[in-house]
């Protein structure tokens, strides 16, 4: 369906240690992507390092919509059309996720038409009303904070959306309302879900599924790649592959 963000020759370091080794791929308009592997793997530093989070030194290239972001910082790549979901969202003292949603699109759309948006999504999602009116994230549950990330992906309205471990202390009720407002919202948009598990792909169905493997793509294939993972692990997945 056209290209959306496309990685060449990504390898990503911290502290000169290297992370990332030269990662390329190419992430599809209208596609649902996850990217797992073990602990330590480079999952979470590649969503940071697609937002450009200033702890990590990249190298290569990073292409949204085939224009060459590599050089932007966070504020210039969201308002290009990423976001990213926090694994551990911040609580914010004193802000209201409508508050922040208003401040965020001043002047892009209107306050009562963000207010409606914020309104019926967090419907959808299981948030009550009373946490919309509570400081953002504050004695929130591990899945009403990860529910909040999805609301403000949708409100935002972001082309590429990368959600890093969406289903990490969450609920199944709450894992199910999540997956099925996604499937709902996806058109055009190109969600990449960052996960250690099988959990939330048994209701959100990847299109793709990435390996990734001491800081390498080491496989790439369909959700059926998901469900191997979890009966054998990821240690076969590296010994087929080495």
């Amino acid at each position: 369906m056209g290209a959306m963000l496309t990685l060449k020759n990504l390898s990503v370091s911290v502290a000169k240690k290297k992370i990332l080794s030269d990662l390329s791929y190419t992430f599809e308009k209208g596609k649902i992507y996850a990217v797992m592997g073990p602990n330590g793997s480079g999952k979470s530093t590649l969503a940071y390092s697609i937002m450009a989070h200033p702890t990590y030194k990249v190298k290569g290239g990073i292409f949204f919509k085939k224009e060459d972001v590599s050089d932007l910082d966070a504020q210039k790549r969201s308002e290009k059309g990423i976001f990213l979901s926090f694994q551990s969202p911040l609580s914010l003292s004193g802000v209201t996720v409508l508050q922040l949603l208003q401040l965020a699109l001043s002047g892009k759309k209107e306050p009562l038409a963000i207010r409606k948006e914020t309104i019926k999504y967090a419907k959808e999602l299981g948030i009550s009303e009373e946490l919309l009116t509570r400081s953002l994230n504050e004695g929130s549950s591990g899945g009403e904070k990860k529910k909040f990330e999805v609301l403000q992906a949708a409100v935002l309205d972001k082309q590429v959306c990368i959600f890093d471990e969406i289903d990490t202390g969450v609920d199944i009720d709450s894992l199910k309302k999540i997956s099925k407002f996604l499937k709902k919202y996806k058109g055009n948009k190109t969600f990449i879900l960052i996960t250690h598990y099988n959990r939330i792909l048994k209701y959100l169905k990847p299109d793709n599924v990435l390996v990734l493997v001491n800081g390498k793509l080491v496989k790439v294939g369909t959700a059926k790649l998901a469900e191997a993972i979890e009966k054998k692990g990821y240690e076969n997945i590296v010994k087929r592959e080495s």
